[in-house]
């Protein structure tokens, strides 16, 4: 039996349909790229604005530990305390119009305090989320070749970067025992922890505790602590241990 050859038209339109396909193909795939290229630059502009929170909130918590360092200071009026003797009489110990002035900015400040934290957790939720999911898509987005060959086309971008998280303040040292622990083995007052040991920023766990347990569990053995001093990463090593005052590392943490 002779074999017909295919008509010019029937390989025209073959070729055409092929030219659709590879058109198709890598229009697809300059879209992904497109789109894992904009999630990127999304990512790193939400890094860059979060940092931006960070320092701002840093200062805030600078110009709040002045307030409340001259306000608490030997025979100050302190945070809530009278501004009148006890006989009803304006104090003349102090000044008046000066304290209510500070105690107002305090007020101020931590209310933008709050919501800069706020803010900053938001943010770092989105840029967790957005790690998850870049990793479960390296698995799974494998793409057929148009080839007959047994070759298959991965999308190789790399994961957005979203490192930032490890360098989160979580806590704050609000007070700090001289000749404990912690203050022989150079924290601070003020430093501010991004980790101790394997606790770190976390959404919804009870640091406070997480701090407690890790302290108990390391009894007697260093621990690798990373605190924010004056916007700059510290490293230390702490050592919980049994000494004259209260608890293994004699000072206090209050939560961001």
């Amino acid at each position: 039996m002779r074999s017909h050859p295919i008509p010019s038209q029937s390989r025209t339109n073959k070729f055409k349909d092929s030219s659709q396909i590879l058109n198709s193909f890598f229009f697809l795939s300059s879209s992904k790229k497109e789109s894992k290229k904009e999630k990127k630059m999304v990512g790193a502009n939400l890094k860059a604005e979060t940092m931006k929170l960070m320092e701002k909130r840093s200062a805030l918590e600078t110009e709040m530990n002045v307030i409340i360092d001259r306000l608490c200071q030997p025979g100050g009026p302190g945070l809530s305390g009278n501004l009148v003797d006890s006989e009803g009489f304006p104090r003349s110990d102090i000044d008046i119009p000066v304290v209510r002035a500070e105690r107002h900015r305090l007020a101020e400040l931590r209310n933008d305090h709050k919501e800069i934290t706020e803010k900053i957790n938001e943010n770092i939720q989105v840029l967790h989320s957005a790690r998850l999911a870049t990793k479960d898509s390296v698995v799974g987005n494998a793409v057929p070749s148009v080839t007959s060959h047994n070759v298959v086309l991965r999308d190789s971008s790399s994961s957005m970067d979203v490192d930032m998280m490890a360098s989160v303040p979580f806590a704050v040292v609000d007070e700090i025992t001289d000749a404990s622990p912690t203050a022989e083995d150079g924290l601070q007052l003020g430093d501010q922890l991004v980790k101790f040991g394997t606790v770190e920023y976390q959404v919804g766990e009870n640091l406070l505790q997480k701090l407690a347990s890790e302290a108990q569990a390391n009894q007697g053995h260093a621990v690798p602590v990373i605190v924010m001093r004056q916007g700059a990463p510290i490293n230390l090593s702490v050592t919980p241990r049994v000494w004259p005052g209260r608890g293994l590392l004699g000072c206090s943490f209050r939560i961001l």
